[in-house]
C-alpha cells in the first residue's frame, strides 16, 4: 500500500537543525522541537487519543508510523478526528497522488494573492516520498460503495467528514483494525485507513516524486515526475 508524505518529514530528527551553526545550538533546537512536536510528546507521554502503549518503538522507520497517528488537524480527516491520527494509504500510487493533489489544491485555493490573475497562488512545487507498507490483518470494508455513500461524500470538506468520523470512532471503540473503502478522489480504486500503529508492517521509503500544481481558470492542474536523489 502507498502513502505519500512531504519529503521534509521523511528524515529522522528535526528539520530545524538546518538553521543551527554549532553543536550546542543543535542540542537546544532538538530540545525545543521535542516539547513542540506532537509525535515526540506522544512517544514519551501519550496524547488524549492514543497512549504510549499503542505506538511502535525500536523498529525501522518507527517515527514515520508514529507521526501518522500523532499529527492531526483541528478538523481531522475522513476517518479520524482531531484527537487521534491514522495511517491512510492506497493500493495504487496514482490514487495516493490523486488524494494528495486534491487536498493540496484545495489549500492553495484558500490563499488570497491580490495581484495574481485568479487571486490565488499561480503555482506550487512540492516533493513527496512514497512510503510502502504491508498489511496482514482483517479490516472492515465499505462495499458496495452505494450502501455507504453517507461516509464517502466528496464535499464539502471538512463538513462531509462528520458521518465517517462517527463511524470510525464507533468501530475503533469496538476494536476494529481499520477500514477498506473506495477512493473518493479516484474511481475504481481502493484505500485503507489503519487504526493501529502495530499493524503497519515493514514501512519503507520508495521513490521521491515532485508534484507541480499550476493555476488555471477551472482550478489547479497537476504534473508529476520522479526525482532522482
Amino acid at each position: 500500500m502507498h502513502r505519500l508524505i512531504p519529503s521534509l518529514f521523511s528524515e529522522l530528527g528535526t528539520v530545524l537543525a538546518e538553521i543551527a551553526d554549532t553543536e550546542a545550538m543543535i542540542e537546544d533546537i532538538v530540545l525545543l522541537d521535542g516539547v513542540t512536536n506532537d509525535r515526540v510528546q506522544a512517544e514519551e507521554h501519550g496524547l488524549i487519543g492514543i497512549s504510549t502503549f499503542e505506538l511502535v518503538y525500536g523498529i525501522p522507520n518507527a517515527h514515520i508510523v508514529n507521526a501518522a497517528f500523532t499529527h492531526t488537524s483541528d478538523a481531522g480527516c475522513r476517518f479520524n478526528d482531531y484527537s487521534r491520527g491514522a495511517w491512510y494509504s492506497a493500493e495504487e500510487l496514482k490514487t495516493s497522488i490523486a488524494e494528495v493533489t486534491y487536498h493540496k489544491a484545495r489549500r492553495l485555493a484558500d490563499i488570497i494573492v491580490p495581484n495574481a490573475p485568479n487571486q490565488r497562488p499561480e503555482n506550487d512545487i512540492s516533493t513527496y516520498d512514497d512510503w510502502l507498507a504491508d498489511f496482514r490483518s482483517s479490516f472492515h470494508e465499505l462495499d458496495p460503495a452505494e450502501a455507504f455513500s453517507a461516509y464517502l461524500q466528496p464535499e464539502p470538506v471538512p463538513e462531509c467528514y462528520a458521518p465517517s468520523q462517527q463511524l470510525a470512532r464507533g468501530l475503533l471503540d469496538e476494536g476494529s483494525n481499520g477500514i477498506v473503502y473506495p477512493s473518493v478522489r479516484r474511481e475504481r480504486s481502493r484505500c485503507l485507513v489503519c487504526f493501529r500503529p502495530a499493524l503497519v508492517y515493514n514501512p519503507r521509503r520508495s521513490m521521491r516524486l515532485e508534484i507541480a500544481l499550476t493555476d488555471s481558470r477551472s482550478g489547479y492542474t497537476s504534473a508529476v515526475r520522479t526525482v532522482n536523489e
